[in-house]
C-alpha cells in the first residue's frame, strides 16, 4: 500500500510541475493575457521575461534591419509579441529565428493597416542573406574555372539564387517604400562567392531564363546561348552568343557559375 501512495504522489507531482512548465511558457509568449504561476515569484518571471522576448526581438531585428526602419516602436514591438505568442517554431536553433519568423508572416499575420504593400516580398529578400551566409551547401570541386564559357558546361553554383519580385526590394528604405508595384519585375541574384562572401546582382528576364537552362548542367554555354536565341525568337543568333559569352565570363569570375566541366 505505502509504495502505492507513493506512486500517486510522484504522478500527482509530475502533473503539477507539468502544468506549472505550460503556464510558465504561456506566460511569456504573452504576459498580458496568461498570468504567471502564483509558485514563482514575479521579479523572478521579469528576468525571463525581458530575456526571452529581447533576445528574439533584437535577432529579428539584426535579420530584418529595413523591414525595422519601416516601423514604428509601438507597431514593431506589437508584431514581434505576435509571433512570439501566437507562431510554433519549427526549429529550436537561434539561427534559424528569421526563417520562423519569415513563415509567420508568410503563413499566420494578419494584414495590419501599419503593413506595407511590399512586406512578404521585402522580408523575403533580407531572409535570404543570411539564409545563404549559413547555407551548408558548397561549391563543387575540380571544375574549370578560366576554361572556354561556349565550348564547356557551365555549371551553375548551388549557392547562387535567382530571385524575382513584383517590386524593387533592392531599392526600399525609408525614403522610397511605392504603393503599387511597378508594370516590370525586378529580378535579382543572390550568391555566395568562392570567399563565401554574400553579394547581390541587378539582373534581368534574359539573363533569369539564361541560367534557369543551365540548370540541368548538361550543354554547352554555345548550345544554352542557342536555345536562348529561339526563345527570344531572336534573328541574330550570333549576337546573342557573343553577348552571352561576355555575361557567361562575369558569372564566372563571380562565382555564380562555379566553374566549367567538359562535356560527356
Amino acid at each position: 500500500m505505502p509504495a502505492r501512495t507513493d506512486e500517486k504522489r510522484a504522478i500527482s507531482g509530475a502533473s503539477h510541475f507539468a502544468e506549472v512548465q505550460r503556464r510558465f511558457a504561456a506566460h511569456l509568449r504573452n504576459p498580458v493575457e496568461n498570468e504567471a504561476p502564483a509558485e514563482i515569484e514575479d521579479r523572478r518571471m521579469g528576468i525571463y521575461r525581458d530575456l526571452i522576448y529581447n533576445n528574439i526581438e533584437s535577432f529579428i531585428a539584426s535579420g530584418f534591419p529595413v523591414l525595422r526602419s519601416l516601423y514604428s516602436d509601438e507597431a514593431w514591438h506589437r508584431m514581434v509579441r505576435d509571433f512570439v505568442h501566437h507562431h510554433a517554431s519549427r526549429s529550436p536553433y537561434f539561427l534559424q529565428i528569421s526563417e520562423e519568423f519569415l513563415h509567420y508572416l508568410q503563413e499566420e499575420r494578419c494584414t495590419q493597416e501599419s503593413d506595407p504593400p511590399f512586406l512578404l516580398e521585402l522580408a523575403h529578400y533580407e531572409w535570404v542573406e543570411l539564409a545563404l551566409d549559413v547555407n551548408p551547401a558548397q561549391l563543387p570541386g575540380g571544375l574549370d574555372l578560366e576554361g572556354d564559357v561556349l565550348a564547356q558546361v557551365p555549371v551553375v553554383s548551388p549557392l547562387a539564387w535567382s530571385l524575382s519580385y513584383r517590386f524593387p526590394v533592392h531599392m526600399i528604405g525609408a525614403g522610397f517604400q511605392p504603393q503599387e508595384p511597378p508594370a516590370d519585375p525586378t529580378f535579382l541574384l543572390v550568391y555566395r562567392n568562392r570567399e563565401d562572401e554574400v553579394g547581390f546582382m541587378e539582373i534581368n528576364a534574359v539573363t533569369a531564363r539564361l541560367l534557369q537552362l543551365a540548370e540541368p548542367g548538361n550543354k554547352t554555354g554555345r548550345a544554352l546561348l542557342e536555345d536562348l536565341a529561339a526563345e527570344m525568337n531572336h534573328g541574330d543568333v550570333s549576337a546573342v552568343v557573343g553577348f552571352g559569352e561576355s555575361l557567361m565570363q562575369q558569372l564566372l569570375q563571380a562565382g555564380v557559375i562555379a566553374g566549367l566541366e567538359p562535356l560527356e
